[in-house]
């Protein structure tokens, strides 16, 4: 994507590649939509989501219209539920925001934010009493037949997921007698531990550091965020093409697993995700974060476009080489190569690929590093478009 090499149909295929435009402008191979468009999402997209999560079309537009409410509503009602607030999330079959509370919430309260539109359940303990036992989790050395844990709000646990061959090692079971004296725990079997989706040199439209290819997540001013696993502070980062990007200026793995790359050399940023063909290119137009149940895709050098929904956020992951936290499980499939590649919600950016199990043909689940997260942990701004 350097400057000599800009034709339509070049620019096309490699946006997600980028180094920068000026703000607010958009390459004419990528589609979008404006805020007051009749449309809820591009054609491509909504194609994406019948093929993956099942629906018709009119099923999809009418979720991303009601995913796009919930997650403007989820921060207001948090406000408002106080102490009483217990989780919240996007139920799809009924197509708005659950909020859950405590007992002893007011009634006004409850009131108010049903009069919102959300609907509202009872639950026994607070989202700040779960968070402090998933806390208490965190704490402790987890083996490796334990994959993660995460706090489920409809569930009102802390859920500690286990692979399924694994329950009878005593590790895993001193593992989780320890966490279930942290507070309320469910154990759940899982099929396979999580993985890294880093891989070796291979063609296609990636981004290489040494031997190690992963996917570019999103253009912010002055480079694009991504894995902190595929790279660390200082390590030259070559694009599709052989020619050098820049460096990694920032990294973090395992606790985290986020970095970000400045780019220079020819090479520029635009607010776009690559669709790989499989839809038009994605505009990103904000980072407004969707709540559990919603609908989420994500692009990748290797397995291209492909959605699911949000299982679960802040879980703990334990990878083979360490913990990781506060990242967000999906129901998307991922494969060696994708790693740091985009999560998008309709138009806002979630988050860059982690890692997971399985793969895009017998299917799986993959954990983001939430993009706000790494934005502010930089003091980096996310490339938007605001047309």
């Amino acid at each position: 994507m350097r400057r000599r090499r800009l034709t339509p149909a070049v620019l096309s295929a490699l946006l997600i590649l980028g180094g920068s435009t000026t703000a607010g402008t958009a390459p004419a191979a990528a589609t979008g939509l404006a805020a007051g468009s009749a449309k809820p999402a591009s054609d491509g997209l909504v194609t994406a989501m019948q093929r993956d999560l099942g629906l018709t079309r009119e099923q999809a537009e009418a979720r991303i219209v009601a995913e796009r409410a919930a997650a403007t509503l989820d921060p207001k009602v948090r406000k408002a539920a106080g102490n009483a607030y217990a989780g919240s999330w996007f139920d799809a079959e009924r197509g708005r925001l659950t909020v859950a509370l405590t007992p002893d919430a007011p009634a006004d309260t409850r009131r108010a934010i049903e009069a919102s539109g959300a609907e509202v359940r009872t639950a026994r303990h607070t989202a700040r009493q779960l968070d402090a036992a998933k806390a208490r989790i965190d704490r402790l050395p987890a083996p490796a037949g334990v994959s993660g844990w995460h706090v489920d709000p409809q569930a009102g646990t802390v859920v500690v997921d286990v692979v399924r061959n694994e329950r009878s090692d005593n590790d895993v079971r001193r593992f989780v007698s320890k966490a279930r004296e942290s507070g309320p725990v469910t154990v759940r079997a899982v099929a396979a531990a999580p993985r890294t989706f880093a891989a070796g040199t291979v063609g296609g439209d990636p981004y290489y550091t040494g031997n190690v290819r992963c996917s570019i997540g999103f253009s912010v001013y002055g480079g694009f965020v991504t894995a902190g696993h595929c790279g660390r502070p200082g390590a030259g980062v070559s694009g599709w093409d052989g020619s050098y990007i820049g460096t990694f200026q920032g990294s973090s793995f395992p606790d985290n697993d986020y970095a970000w790359v400045g780019v220079g050399s020819g090479w520029w940023t635009v607010p776009v995700v690559l669709g790989w063909g499989t839809v038009p290119d994605q505009l990103v137009r904000g980072s407004a974060v969707a709540p559990v149940g919603s609908s989420v895709c994500r692009s990748g050098s290797t397995s291209h476009w492909h959605c699911g929904t949000v299982l679960a956020t802040n879980e703990t992951v334990n990878y083979s080489q360490g913990a990781v936290h506060q990242l967000t499980k999906t129901s998307v499939c991922a494969e060696p190569g994708d790693s740091g590649g985009s999560f998008i919600t309709g138009d806002q950016a979630q988050g860059v690929t982690s890692g997971g199990w399985g793969n895009c043909t017998s299917g799986g689940e993959t954990w983001f590093q939430p993009v706000v997260e790494i934005l502010n942990r930089y003091g980096l701004t996310l490339h938007t478009y605001s047309g």
